[in-house]
């Protein structure tokens, strides 16, 4: 019993950090020219049309105007 239970735990905790870690980094080109690394997907707020998203850089949430990114991409890691 106890051994089905430490089993069960290990696979619980490994599934969890499996999904975890599949959070990647997004590169989101602007029209100026800028390209924008974010740390995980960007949100997209339909009512207000901005874009708010986690600088890879800075760490800090932003928001950028939707007709501003021209493309959005996930970088390979």
């Amino acid at each position: 019993m106890r051994n089905t239970l430490l089993i069960s735990s290990v696979l619980a905790a490994a599934t969890l950090f499996t999904v975890a870690g599949c959070s990647s980094n997004q590169a989101m080109k602007t029209t100026d020219g800028r390209t924008i690394v974010t740390d995980g997907k960007p949100q997209v707020d339909e009512d207000t049309g901005l874009v708010s998203y986690k600088n890879a850089e800075t760490g800090q949430t932003e928001q950028i105007n939707r007709d501003q990114v021209k493309t959005m991409g996930e970088l390979d890691n």
